[in-house]
């Protein structure tokens, strides 16, 4: 609160241009230490809106007008706000204090770690314990006499990114993996993502090896040789580079790389050519560029859509999916993903590849164990590429963006196969970004295990799972051999569509992830719902029950003023 300057501004104008608004409305504003919330002066609606400071991308400033100061508020979620303030002087404490609220400094800062809803320390506990990742390796069919669990990595004491509980080939001895971790970028060795019961091949993940050009390690390509033999039907592995072979050429000058397939016998390599961070930075800044323009010719949208090359980094990401998932499930032939550091590029490749290859990860509760798993688990850089504290905008990526984006795709194509709609994918994405919640903040499982966030934060899963009613699709029909089996989609370019439900505000009539679902919404859910069921091709698994508890705190909001009964002051 000693950051905030002027915490309350009355007789502001607030237009949401991403919403299609073309008059401003007028009321109040107010900064509070989380949320920036604007209660419109009309006696009749009192409409709120609520923004999360840690959903703020940028505020700017434009120069004043003769009618007072303005700001602009730019979102993580491509909302655009623009605040009109009738004093200069109260727009310019607005401004330097919405900056240093919206670029937190230190992880305490952060909503969910300043923020202590009403929920008893049982709760807390038992909201980490929703997802159990050994069941799900349990429902694969690990430990089997293949893949073992292995004590190498307790006390993350190989691998300081990588979780604490780690499946390998059981063959693998402790002086294989300790040696093959010294010999792969970051401590990151080969370990099991994936296992496909029907074929017994795996899905392995690590980083880059550090070659350079001449080096090798005997315990490494043992190792690769121990992930070869925990597939008794093969004599051979692939190992999948997603970088342009370029990148992967020019690291090696750093003393790292990629396999020689001189050195490692029995292994069959493969360029991808998903490009790096960077890139992928500023192709999303691109797309969303296309999205600013206002009233676009169709020559300058397709221009734009074209410039940006964002569809074909996501074509690139569903067509490593796709290979994976071939090499496994028609091949039979485990297969071993790395890109640098193994945990962007490598992430995205195998749960994509784990979704074309099984139904489970189709539904809601096992896309949230897929994210846990090959993201939140494996060591996924959450804070530096989502932003959470004020860093380096280099490490800032739209990396999850694109996952949730290659399974939006796929939804399309296959609209019976996804137990969830794209409101849940928008959800989890806005998730990602607003620090609500605990479960995507620190880099890795032991910064988490540090900063003791199950003490102090709660898990984002069961609420979603809570709200499940309002992500459900109804079109899902979990017999269909379209759903039970692997999915094939087709990745030439005609078949990828531009995701304007998240990206084009203008034209989507709610803001997800809303607090509750709209009456009308609901009503032609259930509607279609109950004619599916007519018609014997109902959703399976049993009904889902809208939640209906206490309003969680919204990420963005419009609603009525008198939410129970408390005025904006009341609510901090």
């Amino acid at each position: 609160m000693e950051l905030i300057r002027t915490p309350k501004v009355e007789h502001v104008r607030l237009l949401d241009r991403s919403s299609g608004q073309r008059k401003a409305r007028v009321g109040t504003l107010y900064l509070s230490a989380t949320h920036t919330i604007f209660v419109e002066n009309d006696p009749e609606s009192r409409r709120e809106t609520w923004v999360l400071h840690s959903m703020v991308h940028g505020v700017e400033k434009p120069p004043a007008t003769p009618s007072g100061g303005q700001l602009i508020l730019r979102c993580k979620d491509f909302r655009l706000f623009h605040i009109f303030i009738p004093q200069e002087k109260d727009c310019l404490d607005v401004h330097a204090s919405l900056v240093r609220l919206t670029r937190p400094e230190k992880y305490s800062e952060l909503f969910c770690l300043s923020f202590n809803p009403s929920v008893n320390k049982e709760e807390r506990e038992e909201s980490w314990k929703f997802l159990d990742l050994m069941a799900d390796y349990r429902r694969m069919g690990v430990p089997n006499n293949l893949w073992v669990s292995t004590p190498a990595n307790s006390e993350f004491r190989v691998c300081d990114t990588y979780p604490s509980q780690l499946f390998i080939p059981k063959s693998a001895t402790p002086t294989v993996i300790v040696g093959s971790a010294r010999f792969r970028s970051r401590g990151r060795f080969p370990v099991l993502s994936y296992f496909h019961q029907d074929t017994l091949a795996a899905v392995c993940r690590c980083s880059q090896p550090l070659s350079g050009f001449s080096g090798r390690s005997q315990e490494d390509e043992m190792m690769l040789q121990a992930v070869m033999k925990a597939n008794p039907g093969s004599d051979f592995i692939y190992v999948v580079d997603t970088r342009p072979k370029l990148n992967a050429m020019a690291n090696r000058a750093a003393g790292k790389g990629y396999e020689n397939e001189d050195h490692y016998t029995n292994i069959r390599l493969t360029f991808i050519g998903i490009e790096n961070i960077h890139v992928m930075r500023s192709s999303q800044q691109k797309l969303i560029d296309v999205g600013d323009m206002r009233s676009p010719s169709m020559s300058d949208f397709l221009w734009g859509l074209e410039n940006s090359g964002w569809l074909k980094h996501i074509k690139a990401i569903l067509d490593a999916g796709v290979f994976i998932a071939r090499a496994v499930a028609d091949e039979g032939v485990s297969v071993l993903v790395h890109c640098s550091d193994g945990w962007d590029r490598t992430a995205q490749a195998c749960s994509v590849a784990s979704i074309l290859l099984d139904p489970f990860y189709r539904t809601i509760k096992g896309l949230m164990l897929l994210i846990e798993r090959d993201w939140v688990s494996f060591g996924h850089k959450f804070s530096h590429r989502y932003a959470h504290l004020d860093g380096d905008p280099k490490e800032v990526s739209p990396v999850m963006d694109q996952f949730l984006e290659c399974v939006w795709q796929l939804s399309e194509q296959f609209p019976c196969a996804f137990q969830f709609n794209e409101r849940f994918l928008i959800a989890v994405r806005a998730h990602v970004y607003s620090c609500q919640f605990g479960s995507f903040l620190g880099n890795c499982e032991k910064e988490r295990r540090d900063m003791r966030l199950r003490e102090r934060a709660h898990s984002v899963w069961p609420q979603l799972w809570k709200d499940r009613a309002q992500f459900t699709n109804p079109l899902y029909q979990a017999e269909l051999s379209q759903s039970q089996g692997v999915l094939r989609p087709n990745t030439t370019p005609y078949c990828f569509k531009m995701w304007k439900g998240l990206y084009n505000h203008a034209q989507r009539p709610e803001r997800p992830p809303p607090p509750r679902q709209s009456p009308a919404v609901r009503g032609e859910s259930q509607q279609l719902g109950q004619e599916l069921t007519n018609h014997k091709e109902g959703p399976a698994g049993g009904p889902a029950h809208h939640h209906s508890g206490p309003r969680q705190e919204d990420l963005h909001t419009d609603g009525a003023a008198n939410h129970e009964a408390q005025s904006p002051e009341a609510k901090d």
